[in-house]
C-alpha cells in the first residue's frame, strides 16, 4: 500500500515539473513591450502569441491615467465640449514595409471606438502599411511635424488649420492615415497652394504612384467608407487625402 502511494506521489510530481517546465517556457518570452504598451516599438508574432494572440491587442477602453496624463495641455485643452469619458484609448499592431508588426494607440471618440477598432484589425490582417499610429502628443500636439512624421492620428483638440472653427479632430470623429503621403491642400484665389504639411508638395500630384497612395481602389478607402465615413480626398473646394471622418 506505502509503494503504491509512493508511485502515484512521484507521479503527480513529475507531472507537475513538466506543467511548470512547459509554463516556464512559455514565461520565457517577454511579453512586456505589449504589457506596458509601448506605442512605436516592434513586436515578433511569437510575443503577439505569448502576450494572448491579437484579439487581446485590438480594444477599446477608457483612457488609462497615464494616458490622460500625457495628454494634458497638449491634445486635451479643458474645454465645455468633451471630456475624458467622451473618448476612448485605442490599442492596435499595424504593419508597415518594413514587414515587422508595430505597436500602434489611438484616442477616438466613444461612438466611432468599435468601429475604428475593426477596421484597424481589418488593415492588420491585410498587413495594409501604416508607418506610424503614434498618440499626437508624442509631437507636442504639433500637426505640422506629425504630419511630416507620417503620423497615423485621431484625437486632437484644435481648430481647422487657418480657421477659428473646431475641426473634428477636436470631437475624435476624424482620423488622418499615412499623413505625409496623404496631404491636404487648397488652391487659393492669388494662385497659391497652401499645402500641410509643407514637405507634401510631390504627393498631391495624385496621377502618380507611391507608397502610402489612398485613393478610390484603397482598402483603407473602403473600409472607412463602409462604416460611415467620408473622405477628404472627395472634397471639392480643397483636398484631405489623408481624412476620414464620420458622416453625421
Amino acid at each position: 500500500m506505502y509503494k503504491v502511494i509512493h508511485w502515484i506521489l512521484v507521479l503527480m510530481f513529475c507531472c507537475s515539473q513538466a506543467a511548470f517546465s512547459k509554463t516556464k517556457q512559455a514565461d520565457g518570452i517577454d511579453t512586456t513591450v505589449l504589457r506596458k504598451w509601448q506605442a512605436g516599438q516592434t513586436v515578433s508574432p511569437e510575443v503577439v502569441e505569448a502576450f494572448g494572440g491579437i484579439d487581446k491587442c485590438f480594444a477599446a477602453e477608457p483612457i488609462p491615467d497615464e494616458v490622460w496624463r500625457r495628454m494634458q495641455g497638449k491634445t486635451y485643452k479643458q474645454n465645455p465640449y468633451i471630456g475624458r469619458n467622451d473618448l476612448r484609448h485605442i490599442r492596435a499592431l499595424h504593419w508597415d514595409y518594413d514587414k515587422q508588426i508595430h505597436i500602434g494607440e489611438m484616442i477616438v471618440n466613444a461612438k466611432i471606438a468599435d468601429r475604428v477598432v475593426s477596421i484597424l484589425r481589418q488593415l492588420y490582417e491585410a498587413k495594409y502599411p501604416i508607418q506610424r499610429m503614434l498618440l499626437p502628443d508624442v509631437y507636442d500636439a504639433d500637426d505640422e511635424t506629425q504630419m511630416r512624421h507620417n503620423n497615423t492620428s485621431c484625437f486632437c483638440y484644435r481648430a481647422v488649420a487657418g480657421t477659428t472653427k473646431l475641426s473634428k479632430h477636436a470631437r475624435g470623429l476624424a482620423i488622418d492615415i499615412n499623413s505625409l503621403y496623404n496631404p491636404y491642400y487648397k488652391d487659393r484665389s492669388n494662385g497659391t497652394r497652401f499645402i500641410q504639411p509643407a514637405t507634401a508638395k510631390p504627393y498631391c500630384d495624385r496621377t502618380k504612384e507611391f507608397p502610402y497612395k489612398i485613393d478610390h481602389d484603397d482598402l483603407c478607402f473602403r473600409l472607412f467608407t463602409e462604416a460611415g465615413f467620408v473622405w477628404g480626398g472627395d472634397w471639392k473646394s480643397c483636398k484631405d487625402f489623408q481624412h476620414f471622418e464620420l458622416k453625421e
